[in-house]
C-alpha cells in the first residue's frame, strides 16, 4: 500500500483501514506461535502499513 493512496481516503476510511490491519497483525502474530505461518516477511509489511496509516492520520489531524 502506497502512501499516495492512503492521503486520497478520509480519516474515517483510515480508521477502518487501521482496524483491519491490526486484525491482520495480530493473526499472523498467532500463526507465528503455532508455527503454521510460512511467510515471515508478512508480519514486517503489515506492521509498516500500520505505521504508514497512523501517519497519515497524524498529518491530516495536524492540518485540521
Amino acid at each position: 500500500m502506497k502512501a499516495s493512496e492512503l492521503r486520497a481516503k478520509s480519516a474515517a476510511d483510515l480508521n477502518k483501514e487501521l482496524g483491519e490491519l491490526q486484525k491482520a497483525q495480530f493473526s499472523l502474530r498467532m500463526q507465528l506461535a503455532t508455527q503454521q505461518l510460512s511467510n515471515n516477511s508478512q508480519i514486517r509489511k503489515t506492521r509498516r502499513d500500520i505505521a504508514r496509516v497512523k501517519t497519515i492520520l497524524r498529518e491530516k489531524a495536524s492540518k485540521a
